[in-house]
């Protein structure tokens, strides 16, 4: 069974992200959505949040795990012996950067490597950072977001758009 790993922060979810997901789950038997909890990280939702949300939003993707983690990455994926590491890329900067992490992550667990997947162009520009910027404005993310996140923004900010 091949398996990967998608982690994320997903503060919060993006359109992009499940683009990411979507067509990870079709090459690979097994998906974990891993919503990493880094405590250098700000978030604005908690990992309970983030869980909830991924959960509604990834009903019907049966062979797709949801899980929480707040280590290394690396240990995730030798736990359920999984192989690859998914990254989604959006440009050129997104790729340096992922390339560099993928290097570290095989440091330090040589048999996992890093599997890229360019978003769709039309997610090119969704930033989970942009996306609650702009929520928090009261502008219109109902294209960036699924429609949960749109709402838990929504809630969050007490903005009607």
């Amino acid at each position: 069974m091949i398996r990967a790993v998608f982690p994320g922060s997903f503060d919060p979810p993006t359109n992009g992200h499940i683009n990411v997901i979507s067509r990870a789950s079709k090459i690979f038997e097994e998906l974990f959505v891993v919503i990493s909890v880094n405590p250098q990280k700000n978030c604005f939702f908690t990992p309970k949040e983030r869980l909830e949300m991924m959960e509604s939003i990834l009903t019907g993707y049966d062979n797709v795990k949801i899980c929480i983690w707040d280590k290394l990455i690396v240990d995730f994926a030798s736990e359920k012996d999984a192989k690859l590491i998914v990254r989604g890329v959006r440009s050129i900067m997104d790729f340096a950067y992922e390339l560099e992490l993928s290097m570290i992550n095989k440091g330090l667990k040589s048999d996992i490597d890093t599997f890229f997947i360019p978003t769709d162009s039309k997610y090119s520009l969704q930033r989970s950072s942009a996306v609650k910027e702009l929520a928090s404005f009261g502008g219109d993310i109902s294209d960036m977001v699924p429609k949960v996140v749109e709402e838990a923004l929504k809630k969050r900010f007490g903005t009607a758009y």
